[in-house]
């Protein structure tokens, strides 16, 4: 079927923007994953046409963009995987307006902002995401939270339109919007900031990265935080409590450095990354009668 798919869709994309049988290990943080079926690279502009073609075949369709919150099963992912990366990143700024494509990083539209001395996106510098990702999950850290700064939302409809979501279509919640429901793709997202100095945002910038550096696993490969905040507590330390620091199943661990991470110390499956998880989440009710959501999402095929 791959050869087939790849000859239609030679009238969308270019051949560069097509690669069959891809480890979805080399497109996600955690480094782990079976193939894609076939991984496509289109521009915003482009991504419509995708759509349609996805639908009309009835092919099965899967969005991602910078794959830091992503487990992807050893069995990879059947039909289309698209990736809004670099060729769906244009960062525009107007005023005290930034428009960012979904394939956006948010470390480079932080700085973006901070070059044009626009602060409010300080707490988003040191976030392995991309705009589109941070936007379906309301990511936030440090006291800041996109829901903060997001003006508008240009999604594409499961019905192939083209349209702008207001803030309050949007759902914002703690990691949540209404895009993880209604099936919605994010196109860009408009954030409104505000103007500053240039010195003391990239000084707060800083500030925030060496934080991030002193207290998270960041010489492993992760998903960043492995599982929500539960209300009134905090992950990590019911992990820790529960004597689960340093817990490993093959090379997949909990993060010595910070509980609440799950890191893949080499060769880590998602089999692996799997089974930890439900044994923190089994141990974690059993000791503290808390249960812990993933914050991390699972796609793909778990063998």
């Amino acid at each position: 079927m791959t050869e087939i798919w790849i000859n239609e869709l030679r009238t969308i994309l270019a051949p560069e923007q097509m690669y069959p049988e891809e480890p979805m290990s080399r497109h996600t943080s955690f480094r782990i994953g079976g193939p894609a079926e076939l991984l496509v690279t289109p521009t915003i502009e482009q991504l419509p046409r995708v759509m349609g073609w996805c639908r009309q075949q009835a092919v099965p369709y899967t969005v991602i963009g910078n794959g830091s919150n992503l487990l992807v099963g050893d069995g990879g992912i059947q039909g289309i995987t698209i990736v809004l990366g670099s060729r769906a990143s244009g960062i525009t700024v107007e005023g005290t307006t930034i428009t960012a494509e979904a394939g956006a990083l948010l470390a480079k539209t932080a700085h973006t902002a901070a070059d044009a001395g626009l602060t409010g996106l300080e707490f988003a510098a040191g976030i392995p995401g991309s705009i589109g990702g941070a936007v379906v999950m309301n990511a936030g850290a440090y006291g800041g939270e996109m829901k903060d700064i997001v003006s508008g939302v240009q999604v594409l409809t499961r019905d192939g339109e083209v349209t702008v979501r207001k803030v309050s279509e949007l759902e914002f919640g703690y990691r949540h919007s209404a895009i993880m429901e209604n099936q919605d793709i994010v196109l860009a997202a408009t954030l409104e900031l505000a103007r500053g100095e240039r010195s003391a945002i990239e000084a707060e910038m800083q500030r925030l990265r060496e934080q991030r550096v002193e207290k998270q696993p960041l010489e492993f490969p992760s998903a960043g935080s492995t599982f929500k905040r539960p209300q009134g507590y905090f992950a990590g330390k019911l992990i820790m409590d529960a004597g689960l620091r340093g817990f490993r199943i093959g090379d997949a661990q909990v993060s010595e450095k910070h509980c609440g991470f799950v890191v893949n110390r080499g060769q880590a499956t998602a089999r692996d990354v799997d089974e930890l998880m439900h044994e923190v989440q089994q141990r974690v009710r059993e000791q503290f009668g808390v249960e812990l959501m993933p914050e991390v999402r699972r796609i793909g095929e778990f063998l």
